[in-house]
């Protein structure tokens, strides 16, 4: 048979096409090598991989595990997969990638589809795998690229979702997408979104809230369920229609679960002056500042609290940071500020002090306007003093704080200066007594209009709750007891200047004759806290407190007795708290960790303590400090509050009755609070509503009665632990003094 022979042009062509095809496949293999080995371009490293620049958002934890905020230029935070609800992977699968457990990184199937849909113009959707849209989130395109760019990344893309896959498991791959991904309203990943929208962790999303925030990720804006609720439900219905198709629910769910409609109602945005703990997390941002400036990375560089992703565990319990804003806006919003507003009402020159003329009075309001954001945005601007003043004059929309509820009102910015000088103020801090950790602050009212922090950064006069330091001196040195008894006549006391410094008592009760200790500083009695001043002099005070972890400047001068000296209340808390700690002050501390993103302990912190006083004499003074709640000026706790466990606590009023205080002491627990106005000018007219009693303590046994309700804190109702040397003082000191008095040439002891 006759052997068959090709025309040698047919033999070149098939030559010609093998040698092209061949050459096609050896340039892809060296161009794909090439741009894998960076050759041609910035390739990611694997080291990049497991460390991909992205921001992410420092956390704030509370001592009992729960994130109340973040600090963040990105509003992201890393979750492993193990964190993911199910119904969101398969969401997320069944809407991007379908074939994902089928293909390596690239669908080839799905790029084949592509084109074909291109070539006969009918295209269904891209080709990109959840793979190649994570290298593509990881690693940023950019903008302004032409064509032939665009493709190029577009190849690198691939080569990156290759190593992707190679270098993780398909749970991790799907972890680091939701990760990265943006959902709008400032959350950035699925743990950020999770909490915005729906106020959940990403573990705890049902099947129609998985199937919303996948959908979204389309068009985050445009498809944003708080912006366009229908654009978003409708694409929610569609990724659930893609679950059904997929298998992932039946015909019965779906039908049963797109008919939902969208729960938006714990929706909200992240930021700093939204969430739990806003003035302490404000104040927690500027001291971890001041640490990232003095913290170094294992690269050298500074820790930065916006984008490294640190996890800052705070003492702060959550449950009581909510009961204490709580009770701040209970007392404030419903008795105190209403009652303030309608003691103003019809009065001249409200809300100021009757002694204030008007143009103190405008000094105070133009000095409130040099401090506002408008004024200094203005003075920014160019803007002359004259065309300040006529701006500040003018009217406009604007939104102001209420108690009930933020109101929109046609207002100038000057009469909003003054709107705002009738809020009260109020600031709040509890602490546990032996570990010196800070359980709750609340530094004001609200912080989206009140940002001046009432708990460290303000120092106002302390009043009576002072007292307890002239007290603890007489304890100390062992010459009195709770029930060791002194006149209660005024004293006089020769001043350096020559003058002569006589204090008044705010009652006549049982002047002249003589009283217990236990009564005095139950009842507050200035004549007494006077006695002591002199007997023990202004210097010895101030030594002592000092001791007591107080560092504010106090003038030894004898009127501190009654409680001048402007102090915190973080200081003024501390200081009390030596008392329940059995005369050890341990400084008040807010952290206990700061961790890297990896988890690795970066700081950890141990608080300052040092013993001011024998356990003896914090006991003595405990004792003492029971008496004023079983039957001095904080005596409401039991009629009115129904806490009937042992307390210790002081109240104090200033002069004027500007600032109200109450501090109490409970073996578990130390508290106290301070109520006024941003002015010492505007006040109560009356002790009797401006009284610390009034002010602060209502508070203080609302926030209290919380907190022994909620079984999970476990805060025993017991009494404070006697000293263990057994050291017994008789504290049944008689109900009513004994009415001996002086003549009446006797009443004053100038001495």
């Amino acid at each position: 048979m006759p052997v068959k022979k090709h025309r040698p042009d047919t033999v070149n062509y098939v030559k010609w096409f093998w040698s092209i095809y061949a050459g096609i496949l050896v340039f892809t293999v060296i161009f794909f090598a090439f741009m894998s080995w960076g050759w041609l371009g910035f390739m990611p490293s694997f080291e990049d991989l497991e460390n991909p620049r992205s921001n992410l958002a420092s956390e704030i934890y509370s001592a009992d595990g729960e994130v109340i905020g973040k600090y963040f230029i990105e509003n992201r935070s890393n979750v492993q997969y193990r964190e993911l609800s199910p119904y969101l992977v398969q969401a997320l699968v069944a809407t991007e990638d379908a074939r994902y457990y089928r293909h390596s990184g690239v669908d080839v199937r799905a790029l084949f589809r592509v084109v074909f849909g291109i070539v006969s113009g009918s295209s269904k959707g891209g080709g990109s795998t959840v793979s190649q849209q994570l290298a593509k989130n990881l690693f940023p395109r950019g903008s302004d690229r032409n064509f032939f760019q665009l493709v190029f990344i577009k190849l690198k893309e691939w080569v990156v979702a290759v190593r992707l896959e190679r270098s993780y498991s398909k749970e991790e791959i799907l972890a680091m997408y939701f990760n990265t991904v943006d959902f709008g309203s400032q959350a950035f990943g699925i743990k950020s979104a999770a909490r915005t929208f729906f106020g959940e962790d990403p573990d705890s999303l049902s099947i129609e809230q998985s199937a919303l925030l996948v959908g979204i990720l389309k068009a985050p804006s445009a498809l944003s369920p708080v912006k366009h609720p229908d654009r978003a439900m409708e694409r929610r219905n569609t990724v659930l229609g893609q679950m059904e198709k997929y298998g992932y629910i039946d015909k019965h769910t779906y039908d049963s679960v797109s008919v939902l409609p969208i729960d938006m109602s714990r929706y909200q945005m992240q930021d700093h002056r939204s969430g739990l703990a806003t003035y302490f997390r404000e104040y927690l941002r500027g001291y971890l500042a001041d640490w990232c400036e003095n913290h170094e990375k294992p690269d050298g560089s500074n820790y930065n609290i916006y984008t490294d992703g640190l996890k800052i565990y705070t003492t702060i319990d959550s449950r009581m940071q909510r009961y204490a804003e709580e009770a701040v806006q209970e007392h404030m919003g419903k008795d105190l500020q209403p009652a303030f507003f309608r003691h103003w009402i019809g009065k001249k020159r409200a809300p100021f002090d009757y002694r204030l003329t008007q143009e103190e009075i405008d000094d105070l309001l133009r000095q409130a306007m040099l401090r506002s954001n408008r004024y200094q945005s203005l003075k920014e601007r160019g803007a002359s003093e004259q065309e300040i003043q006529r701006e500040f004059a003018t009217p406009v929309e604007m939104t102001v704080f209420s108690w009930d509820g933020l109101k929109d009102t046609l207002m100038s910015p000057m009469d909003s200066i003054l709107y705002y000088k009738y809020y009260l103020q109020a600031g709040m801090m509890a602490m546990d007594p032996e570990t010196g950790y800070i359980r709750a602050y609340v530094g004001g009212i609200d912080y989206r209009y009140f940002q001046y922090d009432h708990v460290i950064q303000s120092r106002r006069q302390v009043g009576s709750t002072f007292k307890p330091f002239l007290y603890t001196l007489a304890m100390q040195e062992g010459e009195y007891t709770p029930c060791s008894k002194v006149p209660n006549v005024q004293v006089r006391i020769d001043l350096p200047t020559g003058d002569v410094w006589e204090p008044s008592n705010s009652s006549d009760e049982r002047e002249g004759q003589m009283v217990t200790l236990r009564w005095a500083l139950a009842n507050s009695v200035n004549w007494i806290s006077a006695f002591l001043i002199k007997k023990y002099r202004p210097e010895a005070v101030i030594q002592l407190v000092q001791k007591m972890g107080i560092t504010a400047e106090i003038e030894a001068v004898p009127s501190i007795c009654l409680g001048t000296p402007d102090i915190s209340l973080y200081e003024m808390v501390g200081a009390f708290n030596t008392y329940a700690n059995k005369g050890r002050y341990i400084r008040p501390t807010f952290i206990t960790r700061i961790e890297d993103k990896h988890g690795n302990i970066i700081d950890q912190f141990i608080p300052e303590h040092r013993e001011a006083m024998s356990e003896e004499t914090a006991y003595l003074m405990i004792e003492l400090m029971k008496g004023v709640v079983n039957e001095g000026t904080g005596v409401r706790l039991r009629y009115r509050y129904g806490l009937n466990n042992p307390i210790a606590g002081k109240t104090g009023t200033t002069q004027n009755h500007s600032d109200g205080w109450f501090i109490g002491l409970t073996p578990q627990l130390s508290a106290g609070v301070w109520v006024g106005a941003e002015d010492r000018s505007v006040h109560f007219r009356s002790i009797t509503q401006g009284q610390g009693a009034h002010m602060a303590l209502p508070i203080w046994a609302m926030f209290m009665k919380k907190v022994y309700a909620d079984p999970s804190l476990k805060l025993s109702q017991g009494d404070f632990e006697k000293p263990a040397s057994g050291y017994t003082v008789d504290m049944n000191c008689e109900a009513v003094p004994p009415a001996d008095e002086f003549g009446a040439g006797s009443r004053s002891l100038g001495f």
